[in-house]
C-alpha cells in the first residue's frame, strides 16, 4: 500500500504541475478555455482524490498512526515521527480540499479568464501544500 501511494504521488505532482503550467498559458495568454483545459483539471481533481483514499488507508495500517494513537507527545516530541503521522497527512488533506474548491469554483466562472485564474490560484496552492510536506527522505530511500 506505502508503494502505491508512493508511485502515484508521481502522477498526482506531474498532473498538478500540467494543470497549474496549462491555467497560467491560458491566463497569461488569454485562451479560450476549451474541453481540454476542462480534462486536464477534471483528470487531475480525479487522480488526486483517488491519491487521498489510497494515502487514507496506508495511514491508518501505518505505523505512524499506532504510534500517535499510543504516544501522541513521543510522537509530536520527534520532528521525522510528526512529519509522518501529523504535518503530511493533514497538508495533503488540506491540499485536496483547495483542489476541489478550484474545481468546484471553476464551474461557476463564466469568462476563460476567469476559470484559468481560479486553476492557477486553488490548484496551485494545492501544489505547493503537497510539495511542502513530501517526506522526501522516505520518498528517496
Amino acid at each position: 500500500m506505502k508503494d502505491i501511494h508512493s508511485y502515484w504521488a508521481y502522477l498526482v505532482i506531474i498532473l498538478l504541475i500540467i494543470a497549474v503550467v496549462n491555467a497560467i498559458i491560458g491566463l497569461i495568454q488569454k485562451k479560450q478555455f476549451t474541453d481540454k483545459d476542462l480534462r486536464i483539471g477534471l483528470f487531475t481533481l480525479i487522480v488526486s482524490h483517488i491519491q487521498l483514499l489510497i494515502g487514507l488507508g496506508w495511514y491508518f495500517m501505518s505505523p505512524w498512526y499506532k504510534a500517535l494513537k499510543n504516544d501522541a507527545s513521543s510522537v509530536m516530541a520527534d520532528k521525522a515521527t510528526r512529519l509522518l503521522a501529523v504535518e503530511h497527512p493533514t497538508m495533503m488533506i488540506l491540499a485536496l480540499v483547495l483542489i476541489t474548491i478550484g474545481w468546484s469554483k471553476h464551474k461557476k466562472k463564466t469568462t476563460d479568464t476567469a476559470k484559468f485564474k481560479t486553476f492557477v490560484i486553488f490548484y496551485g496552492l494545492g501544489l505547493v501544500f503537497i510539495l511542502s510536506k513530501i517526506p522526501w527522505n522516505n520518498w528517496f530511500n
